[in-house]
């Protein structure tokens, strides 16, 4: 079992997190629309996975932010903002912050992926929710650049994560 941090204080993480070679393992999470989607609906692109615990917290806002504005720089790629903020929410934040370069999807009916991904906090108050994350996956969706953001109130790394995609 891994480890991150929140606010210095250890949360275990449970889980496979993906590393740098892998093939991405499978995921389906709910869109904005309340369809199911799978990695298939991006099917020759590179996706840039931001997976964090809500969009309604400082850090992970900021970062959805921060992505939205990388996102419309990059060439055939989507960012995908993973969250288990339920969809509605999500749509909500993006539409009152301008945010139209990240699309949202929710784990809110597919627990399976907090652990499928390695990304499952299941210590602490945020027990439940995904650890924050950086997920690179390249067109076959191979994995180029995986990061578990040790901190959770910290933020990734872009520069690594859009490094990968040069």
């Amino acid at each position: 079992m891994q480890q991150v941090t929140r606010a210095g204080t250890p949360v275990d993480v449970e889980g496979s997190f993906p590393a740098v070679g892998q093939a991405a393992p499978p995921l389906t999470l709910t869109n904005t629309d309340l369809t199911d989607v799978t990695l298939v609906n991006w099917a020759g692109k590179r996706k840039v996975l931001n997976i964090l615990p809500s969009v309604d917290t400082p850090t992970c806002a900021m970062s959805t932010r921060r992505f939205n504005e990388l996102a419309s720089r990059l060439a055939n790629t989507v960012v995908l903002v993973v969250s288990a903020d339920l969809p509605f929410a999500a749509k909500r934040f993006c539409g009152a912050e301008g945010l139209d370069e990240v699309e949202t999807l929710s784990t809110f009916r597919h627990p399976a992926f907090h652990k499928d991904w390695g990304v499952a906090l299941c210590s602490g108050p945020m027990s439940g929710l995904c650890a924050r994350a950086v997920v690179v996956l390249d067109e076959q969706d191979r994995v180029i650049h995986s990061q578990l953001v040790e901190e959770i109130k910290e933020q990734p790394d872009y520069d690594a994560a859009l490094s990968a995609l040069s």
